[in-house]
């Protein structure tokens, strides 16, 4: 018997032909502060590029607190292709 997690439905209709990607490597918050970040990740409501929880800022967390409508991110980090749902804790990879 296999598992299937269930998708919600911000990332069921996720498109991947309008991923919003960021053209730099950095946190832009962290960038304007001289903070350093572990990973970074990708609003895809904005197109802001943010540190992930394992950074001691945890700016993209903290823009989905602010925003909530920016429920969807994607990595940032090369060779990485999924999509994480804040609001119900929802992970694809596509």
């Amino acid at each position: 018997m296999k598992l299937r997690t269930k998708i919600c439905e911000h990332l069921e209709n996720f498109d991947t032909a309008n991923i919003k990607k960021s053209t730099a490597y950095e946190c832009s918050e962290c960038i304007k502060t001289g903070d350093s970040w572990v990973h970074l990740r990708t609003c895809q409501e904005c197109g802001v590029t943010l540190c992930c929880d394992s950074s001691p800022n945890k700016h993209a967390s903290n823009h989905y607190q602010m925003h909530k409508e920016h429920t969807v991110v994607i990595s940032a980090e090369p060779g990485e292709n999924w999509a994480w749902c804040y609001e119900h804790k929802s992970f694809v990879e596509y």
